[in-house]
């Protein structure tokens, strides 16, 4: 895992250029690809579909996950990354506005790594984001990082 690549699952324009500028504006120069829904999400990590060629051997240091999400949902996405031995331990933080018990519960016996709620407020929400960079491409130790 040479270069710490984050993938930004996410549906919502707005939500999809707060995230870009949060991470700017907290200097995390990390290359994001971002995937618009959760096929797109899919095809991306395993390296078919509009990514096909792509060395699916090079994964992402973190994925940032939205649950509602179009064509596939993200709670299935995180359970077929789990399914797959490519991609089973890559670190997925699911980042949404959903406040639902049920989607965190699920997230976690699904293999999240973290579950993030949205803040509303832009100022908590660059607070959150450094953290998760600085958590995510700094700090953790990855097993993906030794193949």
């Amino acid at each position: 895992m040479d270069e710490k690549i984050i993938l930004l699952v996410e549906d919502n324009a707005d939500d999809e250029e707060l995230t870009l500028r949060a991470l700017k504006k907290n200097n995390i120069q990390n290359d994001v690809v971002v995937a618009r829904d959760g096929a797109e999400a899919l095809d991306y990590l395993f390296g078919v579909g509009a990514w096909a060629g792509r060395d699916a051997s090079k994964v992402p240091a973190v994925t940032l996950l939205d649950l509602n999400l179009p064509k596939v949902g993200g709670l299935e996405v995180l359970r077929r990354l789990r399914a797959d031995e490519r991609t089973e331990y890559l670190p997925v933080v699911i980042l949404t506005s959903s406040k639902e018990e049920q989607d965190v519960l699920n997230g976690y016996k699904f293999g999240a790594n973290s579950y993030i709620r949205k803040p509303v407020d832009f100022a908590q929400f660059m607070e959150a984001v450094r953290n998760l960079g600085l958590y995510w491409l700094v700090l953790n130790e990855s097993p993906l990082s030794e193949r």
